[in-house]
């Protein structure tokens, strides 16, 4: 960070900025690193648990029972049981990326399995009816669910991230 700065020709103003700025390249990608998987382990512990209520189960008939990938589940698990399955689902990902304090393979294939996950929940912006809303033309979409699906898009690339982070650490574990 401060070779940058001097390259571009600005000088720290005070010995406060530059103890900032050694803070930042000594640990911030340390402590950036560790709050993207704390992150995304709190979203799979909280979305996954509330898989296990009536009130999530419904909430996820009109996503599911409209997209192809998914809606052949409930011919054999009821709406409940869809759901509780993904919780499980969701909870056992977010504890292998968890897991990557243990060892970055967990890791990997939790961000592998979450990129999965959110590439077919992304997909339910196509199939699910209510997302775009037409009569305010490109690109509006609903609140819910369209803005609800759309986070998830975010949620994919951390999930690459963390998959890539995870790969990395472990070609370094090896060489």
């Amino acid at each position: 960070m401060t070779e940058i700065i001097q390259h571009i020709g600005i000088q720290p103003k005070s010995k406060r900025i530059e103890s900032i700025q050694h803070l930042a390249e000594t640990y911030g990608r340390t402590a950036t690193t560790a709050g993207l998987y704390v992150a995304i382990t709190v979203i799979y512990a909280w979305f996954g648990g509330m898989k296990f209520t009536a009130y999530e189960a419904q909430g996820l008939v009109d996503l599911v029972s409209n997209n192809p990938l998914v809606s052949w589940m409930y011919s054999i698990l009821s709406v409940r049981g869809f759901s509780s399955f993904l919780g499980v689902l969701e909870i056992s990902i977010g504890a292998l990326i968890a897991a990557r304090l243990v060892s970055p393979v967990y890791s990997l294939v939790g961000g592998v399995l979450s990129s999965g996950l959110f590439v077919t929940t992304i997909s339910f912006m196509i199939t699910t009816p209510g997302v775009v809303v037409p009569e305010l033309g490109f690109p509006a979409i609903s609140v819910a669910p369209g803005q609800f699906l759309l986070k998830d898009v975010g949620l994919l690339a951390l999930s690459l991230w963390i998959a890539m982070d995870s790969l990395i650490a472990i070609r370094f574990k090896r060489t």
